[in-house]
């Protein structure tokens, strides 16, 4: 398959808003490698990437009509792979059981996923710490995971999340104060 340049995934993106079911498996098929990279990002263990990856697609697919058409579509396909990669995540880990059942002292008695092969990584302390924040400050996590995991710019985020440029480097500068503590393993 060849690539499509942003442009033509645009387009194919407007085309299948409108109903054409060939120009979203065309589109689902060109966005694939990107989506699938986007999830490797949060999910090192290849099946795991891959299965948020497939999650990502679906909801391409289903909420494709909430794509604005504001900017450029593979921003917004960047945003539902993180979020498809951050629920796979979570799934994962709510199903994480000991090694040894019979070893468990309680219900709470669950594998640090760090440690875990299926689930090991380098950015999951940061999946851990975003989702403390998202508790109390749900509103810094995805500006946050767009500008220092991904790398978009201040002006590709607030367009994204439909937000002033100075509130979304507030957003980051605020989210980045709450990780901080929870990075070097401190507070809770």
């Amino acid at each position: 398959m060849e690539a499509r340049t942003a442009d033509e995934i645009d387009e194919l993106a407007r085309r299948a808003q409108e109903g054409d079911r060939d120009a979203l498996e065309v589109l689902l098929g060109a966005i694939r490698p990107r989506a699938l990279n986007v999830c490797r990002g949060v999910l090192p263990y290849t099946p795991d990437a891959e299965d948020a990856c497939q999650e990502a697609l679906i909801n391409i697919a289903a909420k494709i009509g909430s794509w604005g058409g504001r900017g450029r579509f593979t921003t917004w396909m960047h945003v539902v792979a993180v979020n498809s990669a951050r629920s796979t995540y979570r799934r994962m880990k709510n199903q994480a059981v000991p090694a040894d059942p019979h070893a468990a002292t309680g219900p709470m008695d669950r594998p640090d996923p760090r440690t875990t092969s299926v689930i090991a990584g380098t950015r999951l302390d940061l999946l851990e710490a975003m989702e403390t924040i998202e508790r109390d400050h749900p509103q810094f996590v995805e500006p946050l995971i767009l500008r220092d995991v991904y790398g978009m710019s201040y002006e590709e985020i607030a367009e994204q999340v439909g937000a002033p440029l100075g509130t979304v480097k507030a957003q980051i500068h605020h989210g980045r104060k709450l990780a901080r503590p929870l990075l070097r393993g401190g507070v809770e």
